[in-house]
């Protein structure tokens, strides 16, 4: 294998694709095998289609520095659009398909943009009724052939290979693209009021390509299956790290998850906690389906089990509230045998159900239940927990294989900074005190556009962004999540009560 770039060596995202076809060309890049007809694209398509498409929309008068929205999902061609603009020097405005279409709308107004990519003529359809209000140059559909006469549109509309065929016969040059130069706007969920377009630099996402290393580590060739939305900065940032190292991707979805977990036998899964969970309790009703002398001895093992990987943190020293070593050898001893047994009878099927060939598996999004983490790692299944927001690119903070500190959000990854504050003083607390997180580093984002308001209200003039959450740090400096600020309700005793862990 190639040595991976160095550190700082790209300027722009974009600038992996022609590296990634000259080392791995030869590769499967990505993989689509419920798409009809289903798609295979190696590293060199990729950055020839990517290129193609840019150049594409620069024969269509779109200039650098202008916004284009792209509301659509999973797809290679997903990724073609998404790379293809930022390799013109557009900034992509992004969301799905199935956001309201009213959401849809204040985002394309709001962001500015000149141009649409949408999923298909479907997605055109729910925006109808909001195009005569748009600033519209063009419209570009990923999927579908001629377009339904019984739309009615205020731009030019072409379909993806269209705009590839001009791309095909341009004379064209990239823009030069540095790291400070806005990428891409990530609109929020709005759930507490308008949605706010996060600014998100080249600099921002290179800095978790060149170090989601310390979590994941992926392999030219290893394969990843896909079913978060693309478009989150979650899967999206996790994409293109494994894309860094010469990943093969597989996007799939919920019908078939269960059995492309046989099919691909994935040696990345990126998911949320939710994913885990259900892959936790279909195993759980397999093992409540077996006769009742069997499920005795199977419930007996598991808490032998538990007891031994209790232990077992202790004695190595990563059980979050540390204790003497010797009786947790002791333990450890004792139970080892039932381990093993368990192992032989109960683990092995669980590794088979993830795959059987599952390094890492990420968890992000939200927290991931103690429960899980412990029968995760009964099985000898890998999980290291992320965290982080949109605003932050968005790891900040993530635990490693070895030690993967159970309970925790783990540390921050290279060149991000936690502080732990109080909320009212915002003066920093001792370690092992709980308060309001702070962070900074390369991966914060730029600012909220066009509401300067709310970006100072979160992003200090020293860099430090205010996360609204609830936590403390270990001496190790793992992070240990408790709650939302917000959402802390205090009582007339002036006692301090978080729903969340309740």
């Amino acid at each position: 294998m190639a040595a991976f770039p160095p550190v700082h060596t790209w300027q722009a995202l974009p600038e992996m694709w022609p590296y990634l076809a000259a080392t791995h060309g030869t590769l499967i890049a990505v993989e689509e095998p419920h798409r009809k007809p289903a798609v295979t694209c190696t590293y060199t398509q990729l950055a020839q289609d990517i290129r193609q498409f840019a150049a594409g929309l620069s024969h269509l008068g779109l200039n650098p520095g202008e916004h284009i929205a792209l509301f659509a999902d999973n797809s290679s061609r997903w990724l073609v659009a998404d790379q293809g603009t930022m390799l013109a020097g557009l900034v992509n405005v992004v969301r799905g398909t199935q956001a309201p279409p009213a959401e849809l709308d204040y985002i394309y107004r709001h962001s500015e943009s000149v141009a649409l990519i949408a999923e298909d003529q479907a997605t055109l359809r729910t925006l109808q009724p909001y195009l005569k209000d748009w600033s519209l140059r063009a419209i570009i559909l990923l999927f579908g052939d001629e377009l339904d006469t019984v739309l009615e549109v205020p731009a030019p509309v072409l379909i993806l290979e269209q705009v590839m065929r001009m791309g095909e016969t341009a004379t064209w040059t990239p823009p030069t693209l540095g790291r400070a130069d806005l990428a891409t706007l990530l609109y929020t969920s709005g759930t507490t009021g308008r949605p706010k377009g996060v600014m998100l630099s080249h600099g921002n996402l290179l800095h978790q390509v060149e170090n989601l290393h310390v979590v994941l580590t992926p392999q030219p060739g290893y394969v990843a299956l896909s079913l978060l939305p693309t478009w989150h900065t979650y899967e999206r940032s996790s994409e293109y790290y494994l894309f860094s190292r010469g990943i093969r991707q597989v996007y799939t979805n919920l019908r078939s998850f269960k059995q492309d977990l046989k099919r691909y036998q994935p040696h990345h899964i990126v998911g949320v906690p939710r994913l885990w969970e259900s892959i936790y309790e279909g195993i759980e009703r397999e093992l409540r389906q077996q006769p009742a002398g069997r499920q005795k001895l199977i419930n007996f093992l598991l808490s032998q089990s538990r007891r031994h990987i209790l232990a077992r943190r202790q004695w190595q020293g990563t059980a979050l509230a540390p204790g003497s070593r010797l009786p947790a050898g002791v333990q450890l001893l004792l139970t080892w045998p039932f381990q093993a047994l368990a192992d032989r009878l109960i683990y092995g099927k669980v590794r088979q159900a993830v795959g059987g060939r599952l390094c890492e598996g990420a968890s992000g999004g939200g927290a991931l239940s103690r429960h899980l983490d412990d029968f995760y790692e009964m099985a000898g299944v890998a999980i290291v927990v992320g965290y982080g927001l949109t605003e932050t690119s968005p790891v900040l903070t993530a635990r490693r294989v070895k030690p993967n500190i159970r309970y925790t959000a783990g540390r921050p990854i290279p060149g991000t900074e936690i502080r732990i504050v109080d909320p009212e003083t915002r003066q920093t607390l001792p370690t092992g005190q709980k308060g309001l997180v702070l962070a900074r580093g390369p991966q914060i984002m730029l600012g909220y556009y066009r509401n300067p308001e709310a970006t100072a209200k979160v992003l200090d003039p020293e860099g430090w962004f205010d996360t609204g959450d609830l936590g403390w740090l270990t001496p190790r400096q793992d992070l240990v999540l408790t709650g939302r600020a917000k959402d802390t309700i205090v009582l007339t005793s002036g006692e301090n009560i978080e729903p969340q862990p309740i």
